[in-house]
């Protein structure tokens, strides 16, 4: 088993094209570790370079669930990494992590709580209406776009517990998320049950650290008047072909999670091809 390295979970042609991008992302911004894929589905073979190991879904049976939650706990143990940072597919990375790597390694589980706007604006969690279940259940507030592991007793009890919750989401939803019960089972509630069960909440998160920088573009935490449907319709992208990333006039910094799939165009995957295999 290697020591570090980055893993991506997508199912579904549209999703293994996000990790595609995602792990040109990683390589491009010169993060010195490898990136696998974990999928049911069959990886073109145009991608395959980027990827240091392709692995299939453990123990898979397809469902009609959108996320594909049920599946998120197997990371753990199908992970060909000592250390792992698990990145959602729908990310940007844009910096080298070295820093966060080594910031890591006071922790066995570990979940950002803070996230920004493209202006680089701290979103009030306060006021983010994307997290009222959190407020309302007094939940820890994770965010599991960017989260990391290393193979530990401490994270193999964790996600022994995210597995039971994950398939008895009702029963602990019900016990534990009784406000604004969602339609669906998260990760982020998921992740955070757990925690408040192990009562572990400031062993794998820092509340007042934002670690790493992530900058969050779901339409309503932008900070604008009227919220649009897509942020897309409502500000520019531009990536140059340095694969510097501007958001308007804002240059992006850190994690970017795009959160929408059209955001994935050729012209965006031809620059990274382009640049990483001068």
């Amino acid at each position: 088993m290697s020591n570090r390295g980055f893993l991506i979970y997508a199912e579904g042609e549209e999703y293994v094209k996000q990790a595609y991008l995602a792990a040109m992302s990683v390589c491009a911004s010169h993060n010195a570790y490898p990136v696998s894929i974990v999928t049911s589905d069959t990886v073109p073979e145009e991608y395959e370079w980027i990827f240091d190991k392709i692995i299939k879904t453990p123990w898979y049976e397809q469902t009609e669930s959108r996320f594909k939650t049920e599946h998120r706990w197997k990371l753990y143990h199908a992970t060909p990494y000592e250390q792992t940072i698990v990145l959602d597919s729908d990310t940007l990375v844009l910096d080298d992590l070295a820093t966060f790597w080594e910031f890591l390694d006071n922790y066995d589980v570990y979940f950002p709580a803070r996230v920004f706007t493209y202006r680089n604006e701290l979103i009030d969690e306060e006021a983010n209406p994307y997290r009222v279940a959190f407020r309302e259940n007094e939940l820890p507030n994770f965010y599991n776009v960017v989260h990391y592991f290393r193979k530990s007793e401490l994270a193999k009890e964790f996600y022994s517990w995210v597995e039971l919750i994950t398939q008895n989401w009702e029963l602990f939803y019900g016990s534990f998320c009784k406000e604004h019960f969602p339609k669906e089972p998260s990760m982020d509630i998921t992740t955070a049950i757990a925690a408040r069960i192990m009562d572990v909440d400031d062993n794998i998160s820092n509340q007042g650290y934002s670690a790493p920088h992530i900058t969050h573009m779901k339409p309503a935490i932008q900070g604008w008047q009227a919220s649009p449907f897509s942020w897309q319709n409502r500000v520019g992208v531009y990536v140059n072909e340095s694969l510097d990333l501007k958001i308007g006039n804002h240059l992006q910094n850190g994690i970017f999670h795009y959160t929408e799939n059209d955001f994935v165009k050729k012209d965006i995957l031809r620059k990274y091809e382009q640049c990483l295999k001068k």
